[in-house]
């Protein structure tokens, strides 16, 4: 699979670096209008996570684009991976399928419905696949719990209770920055919308109270309601301290086993508060061998992996499905309409 990679901020430069991590996988090349890092100085590009970019990235064999539409229309390229703001993924994602080819845009989809639904049409119309890159579920810990709801390989999954939170960003100017992100409510929390709607199907309604800020979910307590499921619910949001800068976890029952999980960046340091752990009903307690690498940038290549294979089956595996990105970003919406109302939102 030979990808252009369109944006080379810090999202462009991981699934750079990941492609390359991946035997089935090519950079053909990538797109930007800074001449620096087109010339391989990349010292600028800094993320929440991993490292800095080099100032002397090895760029052989790699082609470089000022502009994007060049990489679009370049016929060695088999798929586009979109790594650019968010307002710009509906325009080049449907541009890139109308030059046909395969598209890989960076979560979330879009922030509005009606442009994922556009999106969505795009990629019917062309043929080709349109996958979503939420890479939650190519992470070990939340690709082992995927595997046991999916496999039922403790039975079924009675609740699930999950937790995402940050501090604010510092390198971000709130709340200006809020509208182009969708709020933490999107930007943050689909994460955990994604993974919900993928591995346990699309609850009918939600109720959900939190804090909105400037019109957007800052934070939300949501019940997902099932009329026959398990009962999940989800804390995530932007109102942690700043010694507390990202936190995740959950806490999974099943019929024959609890599955506990939680880490996060504490005072700089990245604690794993819990190990992913496997309570059995016969009280043994587990610490389960996980899948993966050990990169920063490892789950991302286990979502090139799934890219790749797509494109060689021709089968778009669920945890990158563009129609599980459109029900999650639904989800989203109906929590700002629950917090708004105080009631049930219907999804």
């Amino acid at each position: 699979m030979n990808i252009g990679i369109v944006g080379l901020g810090f999202m462009g430069m991981t699934h750079f670096e990941a492609a390359r991590s991946v035997k089935s996988v090519k950079v053909h090349g990538f797109a930007t209008r800074d001449p620096k890092k087109r010339k391989g100085n990349w010292s600028s590009i800094q993320g929440n996570f991993g490292p800095r970019g080099s100032n002397k990235v090895d760029l052989t064999d790699v082609v470089t684009y000022e502009n994007y539409q060049d990489l679009i229309n370049d016929p060695a390229v088999d798929l586009v991976d979109i790594c650019l703001p968010v307002p710009q993924h509906e325009k080049v994602t449907i541009e890139a399928l109308k030059a046909g080819k395969h598209v890989l845009v960076e979560k979330p989809i879009t922030i509005e419905l009606a442009a994922a639904k556009r999106m969505l049409k795009a990629a019917e119309s062309s043929g080709k696949h349109l996958m979503v890159a939420h890479v939650l579920p190519f992470s070990p810990e939340f690709r082992f719990l995927a595997e046991c709801i999916r496999q039922k390989k403790y039975g079924e999954l009675q609740a699930l209770n999950l937790r995402r939170v940050i501090c604010p960003p510092k390198w971000l100017n709130l709340p200006d920055d809020l509208p182009s992100l969708g709020g933490f409510g999107i930007d943050l929390h689909i994460h955990d919308n994604h993974f919900i709607a993928a591995t346990c199907g699309l609850p009918q309604k939600v109720f959900s109270v939190g804090q909105l800020e400037a019109g957007f979910v800052n934070h939300t307590q949501t019940n997902y309601i099932y009329d026959k499921g398990p009962a999940v619910t989800c804390v995530s949001g932007a109102i942690a301290a700043p010694g507390l800068e990202f936190a995740h976890g959950y806490q999974a029952f099943f019929e024959d086993a609890t599955i506990e999980f939680d880490a996060g960046t504490y005072g700089k340091d990245w604690v794993v508060n819990r190990p992913l752990t496997v309570l059995t009903k016969t009280g043994r307690v587990q610490t389960p061998t996980l899948k993966g690498g050990t990169e920063w940038f490892s789950a991302f290549a286990e979502e090139m992996k799934a890219a790749a294979q797509a494109l060689k089956t021709g089968e778009v595996p669920p945890d990158l499905s563009g129609v599980h990105a459109v029900s999650a970003l639904k989800l989203c919406h109906a929590e700002l309409k629950s917090i708004e109302s105080g009631r049930l939102a219907s999804v």
